[in-house]
């Protein structure tokens, strides 16, 4: 019998073989993207201390009341933007975008490009 992967142990695949390539530095670390059906989720990570350094989601009280709606594009790009602002306050320039399986379209791409119009360099 065929047995087809599910979208997510699919996405999930594609993850792994994407950070076996990559892995984030104190000196670049890594900007993980991770989006459910309702929020989006960013987070700068040290892979070698193990530490998130900066994060934001359309979770955060503050950043949902300002939204439409948390789970659509505009609110990716507002993301993007948050996570840049907060990257570049904690002295952060250059990191590796980690777009965890994802497609690089839609959501993904406009938090991608927001976040190097707030300063971010990848």
């Amino acid at each position: 019998m065929i047995r087809k992967p599910s979208r997510k142990e699919a996405r999930e695949k594609r993850h792994y073989r994407l950070r076996n390539k990559i892995s984030g530095t104190p000196t670049r670390p890594r900007l993980a993207v991770f989006r459910s059906n309702k929020h989006i989720y960013a987070q700068i990570i040290d892979d070698v201390a193990g530490n998130t350094i900066v994060s934001a989601s359309t979770m955060e009280k503050a950043i949902a009341e300002t939204l439409k709606s948390t789970s659509n594009v505009e609110a990716a790009s507002e993301i993007g933007k948050i996570i840049g602002k907060r990257a570049v306050e904690k002295g952060i320039q250059e990191i590796i975008f980690d777009r965890g399986g994802y497609v690089y379209h839609g959501k993904i791409k406009a938090l991608a490009e927001s976040a190097r119009e707030a300063g971010l360099q990848f």
